[in-house]
């Protein structure tokens, strides 16, 4: 069955990567700019990175027949350098008009702070002045349920956003129903340690059903798997649900989320199945 990876951050995988997530049914993926493991020092490292994923990146994966989609932004746990953040989105614009790139993202919260906040929202209007979808980082662990609300608060007080064209990524238990009720797509992040096991997910996807809701491996530098996806999608056989239901959650969710950008694509073949 094939599927779409909504958040793999493949500029920290081999390329053996690629090929097994095409083996496994990959078709496209989307790899929201995120923090490289220690803090950038310039605006210039920033645009460097921005370029890979402009670049580089799409012509590796098209290697392997996997489409590549990006978003831009300052990660999170940058956020808290202001002066930064500021030459750093100034420069994000001309880069937007690159085929590959979605939107911007994955831009949010990491410790909750003034600062991280006021990026975030610097971020928020980056995005609707250009019209670009946006994906949204919550905080991990204990500042989850807090980093979320005040993520929600923040983008239904900018009175612009569309929830709609927005996806609110790394939910669990505690935060799923906050960001469906309010109209945002949400997205359950399949990592080991610090995010959701492939088992939670099904039970979250059994409590509240498949609608806005999208799955992803977030695969990185961490201990992470760019076969997440599929490991879900066995979980989901193993428990005897049908493959519509599966289908629905790994491919066409993304699909239609994704496909608020005019840029997103998927080979005709499929898509000819879908509406079919």
């Amino acid at each position: 069955m094939e599927y779409i990876d909504i958040h793999a951050h493949m500029v920290s995988r081999t390329t053996d990567d690629y090929q097994q997530m095409a083996l496994s049914g990959c078709v496209a993926l989307t790899e929201p700019a995120f923090w490289a493991g220690w803090d950038r020092s310039s605006a210039d490292g920033f645009e460097d990175y921005f370029r890979q994923l402009t670049e580089f990146e799409p012509a590796r994966a098209a290697g392997f027949g996997i489409r590549h989609y990006t978003w831009l932004c300052l990660n999170p746990k940058e956020g808290e350098d202001r002066e930064l953040s500021r030459e750093v989105l100034a420069r994000i614009p001309r880069f937007l008009d690159r085929p590959n790139v979605l939107g911007i993202g994955e831009i949010g919260l990491n410790r909750n702070t003034r600062n991280e906040l006021a990026t975030f929202e610097d971020h928020v209007e980056l995005a609707v002045t250009h019209g670009q979808l946006i994906h949204i980082h919550t905080p991990h662990l204990e500042d989850k349920l807090k980093g979320t609300r005040l993520i929600v608060s923040a983008l239904q007080r900018h009175g612009q956003v569309d929830p709609a064209r927005v996806l609110i990524d790394h939910a669990e238990e505690h935060t799923l129903d906050l960001v469906l009720e309010a109209g945002f797509w949400t997205g359950i992040t399949l990592y080991p340690q610090t995010k959701v096991s492939a088992e939670r997910a099904v039970d979250m996807i059994e409590v509240y059903g498949p609608e806005r809701i999208c799955v992803a491996s977030a695969c990185d530098w961490g201990p992470s798997t760019p076969l997440a996806v599929p490991l879900l999608m066995l979980e989901m056989r193993r428990r005897g649900h049908r493959q519509r239901l599966i289908r629905e959650i790994v491919y066409e969710n993304p699909i239609r989320f994704l496909s608020q950008s005019s840029k997103f694509t998927v080979p005709e073949r499929l898509t000819a199945e879908l509406v079919g």
